[in-house]
């Protein structure tokens, strides 16, 4: 059986939280999972629960604690550095063991910010280990991607805390 390539995206809340259940799904049949967080420096609680899997491997890009478009041009390069360093590890990972699952969490923000090439993470999903399952992560999934993927799911805001003030709540929002 083939892996597939499932693509999470849109502006709601809930696109990590979709790929988080779908790794611990995998973990609980113990399949060998890689989560590669991109653009969070906080870690999330998924990483706390994911982590104390022997079958589990997390990589964390960065340690950057401000979003991409605050930064000055050394944080943004940076930032540009661990992210690449990130993405290569974790191919390496991918070349070298055997994983079911792999998430790249907000991939799709990093292309779209021009973080990492979409040719580079195009050229991956053409050429992955045929029985890897691989979930993308991140808000304006391209047509390019879109296209590659067998499920899209566009996860919607109707409604958001944000709005009235309130800030990310540890537990809830990471």
């Amino acid at each position: 059986m083939s892996g597939l390539i499932h693509i999470y995206t849109g502006d709601g809340k809930g696109k990590t939280t979709a790929a988080t259940g779908l790794m611990v799904r995998s973990l609980g049949y113990g399949k060998k999972i890689l989560f590669v967080q991109m653009q969070k420096a906080i870690p999330s609680g998924e990483i706390s629960i994911i982590s104390k899997f022997s079958n589990a491997v997390v990589i964390r890009c960065t340690d950057k604690k401000k979003f991409y478009f605050y930064m000055d041009e050394l944080e943004k390069k940076e930032y540009i550095t661990q992210h690449k360093e990130g993405f290569s590890k974790a191919i390496e990972l991918i070349k070298n063991e055997s994983f079911d699952l792999v998430v790249f969490d907000e991939i799709i923000s990093t292309v779209n910010e021009k973080i990492l090439s979409i040719d580079k993470l195009i050229d991956f999903l053409n050429n992955k280990p045929k029985n890897l399952e691989v979930v993308l992560t991140g808000r304006n999934a391209p047509k390019e991607l879109i296209d590659i993927a067998d499920y899209v799911s566009d996860i919607v805001c109707v409604k958001h805390p944000y709005d009235k003030g309130i800030n990310a709540r540890k537990g809830v929002e990471y």
